[in-house]
């Protein structure tokens, strides 16, 4: 199974809402997925219509031994992608992982557990902090998708992460590969946006995805529909660079061997 963490320290940045897209563009080619769940805030199991009174195991659960994920995921609306819901518990699991052997590898093992073909493809969908919840997701990820808004302030934070990406490769996961940058919140019209996004490619090159995700108000609509912007409003700018962006993903993946997409 491919993981990847989707993280990004600086909040508003479109974290969920790609995580979201991504994950269903990704189901849509016909790989089974399982979108993770780390936030407190729980906003990516309310993006897929999972209500708090269908979310009885979650990600909580999970981190502190209570459940394993096949037994805690449940399906979304959107065929073979299933979720790893969060609840506000989560709030308080890093204070009472601080006590428990192997804090930092609690998502990694429990990952380890899930029998091989289960699913082709996890993300896991971070908190807005580089707490421990983030460093579960790191220790346990082969690669590391950042989304990155484009404006002055999230240079400074893309910074910090990458400082934070290079101490879990040196002390826990050496294997942790950054999968691409994808730039986000695009506004044409503003120049501060192109020149960040220049910016930053001219620092990365090409880790940074060709694809780059408008500001668009479907984006925002969709959740409050419980929906993936991709099934919400196909046709809107931002639901076709997500598209486009999942396009540049596959590419840059492992190859997921046929038999296993076949089987979802």
């Amino acid at each position: 199974m491919i993981r990847i963490a989707v993280a990004n320290q600086k909040g508003g940045v479109g974290k969920t809402t790609t995580a979201i897209n991504l994950a269903t563009a990704l189901a849509a080619t016909g790989m089974k997925v399982l979108l993770l769940d780390l936030d407190p805030q729980g906003n990516a199991s309310t993006g897929l219509g999972v209500a708090q009174a269908a979310r009885l195991r979650n990600s909580y659960d999970v981190l502190l031994g209570e459940a394993s994920i096949v037994d805690a995921a449940v399906p979304s609306r959107v065929p073979r992608l299933d979720l790893l819901a969060a609840t506000q518990d989560l709030s308080g699991a890093e204070v009472e992982l601080v006590g428990y052997d192997r804090r930092t590898h609690r998502l990694a093992d429990a990952l380890d557990a899930v029998p091989d073909g289960r699913w082709d493809v996890c993300l896991m969908d971070c908190p807005p902090s580089l707490g421990l919840l983030t460093v579960n997701a790191l220790v346990s990820a082969k690669q590391l998708l950042v989304p990155l808004q484009c404006e002055f302030f999230a240079l400074e934070g893309l910074s910090q992460l990458l400082q934070t990406v290079e101490r879990i490769r040196s002390r826990f996961n050496p294997e942790l590969a950054i999968l691409g940058v994808a730039l986000t919140m695009f506004d044409r019209r503003n120049s501060l946006s192109r020149q960040v996004a220049e910016d930053v490619r001219a620092c990365l090159g090409t880790a940074v995805f060709d694809t780059v995700v408008p500001r668009n108000v479907r984006l925002s609509e969709a959740p409050s529909h419980g929906l993936p912007a991709l099934i919400y409003d196909l046709k809107c700018s931002g639901s076709e660079a997500y598209v486009r962006l999942a396009r540049e993903l596959i590419a840059r993946l492992p190859r997921i061997t046929p038999t296993t997409a076949e089987a979802a």
